[in-house]
């Protein structure tokens, strides 16, 4: 059963209770939005532990750091596709550009408890939905020799409403991100599915690699998934949250895009071919969620090795 049947699933149920034990004590912070939630300083402490972590297994110096707002230019959103793919996860940032008459329409429905975003024009910025999105456009054209490799670390929207708390609307990504050959895409998104999971290990959580697929939209986009799965261009890195009343939570993704962020953004290597990628995404929350979990929600009773390797 789905969060929206009358009679609750066990899955449900389990999901309902961790987030009341996160709200209660003081990690999670409740809004009026299903997945939206502020955080309390002990979970962001627990998050710049993991990313601690993370950093620490990542490709360093050799990387270039970049970091991006959780809003990117509308342009840039297009070239992506997302849209073609997840029109039912996209945000959109719409404001008021009306005239004073409008403005007065505007409030005049809002008084009567019409609905007002009517008046909301688009403006030139989207959200967010992957951390790696906004770079692809500073590559444009011919990459060095040898290709780019990527630290990228921010704020993602999906338009999930959920009450599993792993289920955020808006959440963070720590992606290390190739561009290069055909290659070098490929061995980087390998690469990292074994370094993932030794990050994981040695936070203390029992990860499984799995090939998956995306939640494309539509019937075009249930091929597109089958085509992914077939290729193996998708391997998560699962944790069961809630037993067995699921097949588990993805916390990390590598994912090999082949030619499409190449093609879309204008990206070409040194010898003048179409540039491929691929990335790894640490689902920051999901691993702090995990670890909570895991290892309970009072930090200070967790393994000392662990607290010790994250700098709590």
């Amino acid at each position: 059963m789905s969060e929206t049947d009358s009679v609750p699933s066990e899955l449900d149920l389990a999901r309902a209770e961790f987030q009341r034990e996160l709200l209660a004590g003081g990690l999670l912070i409740k809004t009026d939005v299903d997945g939206l939630y502020g955080r309390s300083g002990v979970f962001e402490d627990i998050i710049d532990g993991i990313d601690r972590v993370v950093v620490a297994a990542g490709p360093g110096s050799s990387a270039t750091r970049l970091r991006f707002p959780p809003v990117f230019p509308r342009t840039s959103f297009e070239r992506t596709d997302y849209i073609a793919s997840f029109p039912n996860l996209t945000g959109a940032i719409n404001t008021f550009t009306g005239s004073n008459f409008d403005h007065a329409q505007l409030l005049a429905d809002r008084a009567s408890g019409e609905s007002w975003d009517r008046y909301l024009e688009p403006t030139e910025t989207m959200l967010v939905s992957a951390a790696c999105h906004p770079a692809y456009a500073q590559y444009s054209g011919v990459l060095p020799k040898g290709g780019v490799l990527l630290d990228i670390y921010g704020f993602c929207f999906r338009h999930e409403p959920a009450i599993d708390p792993a289920r955020m609307q808006a959440f963070r990504m720590h992606e290390f991100v190739t561009i290069g050959d055909a290659h070098a895409a490929a061995a980087h998104r390998e690469t990292w599915i074994r370094r993932g999971l030794e990050v994981l290990d040695g936070l203390g959580l029992e990860a499984t690699p799995v090939i998956a697929n995306d939640p494309f939209f539509g019937r075009a986009g249930r091929m597109l998934a089958v085509n992914q799965r077939e290729e193996n261009l998708k391997t998560e890195l699962v944790v069961r949250l809630y037993g067995d009343h699921d097949e588990g939570t993805a916390i990390v993704s590598s994912n090999n895009h082949l030619d499409h962020f190449g093609q879309t953004f204008g990206i070409k290597t040194s010898d003048g071919d179409v540039a491929h990628s691929s990335c790894v995404g640490f689902g920051m929350e999901r691993i702090a969620l995990a670890l909570l979990r895991t290892h309970g929600l009072n930090v200070s009773g967790w393994p000392v090795e662990i607290r010790g390797r994250m700098g709590l």
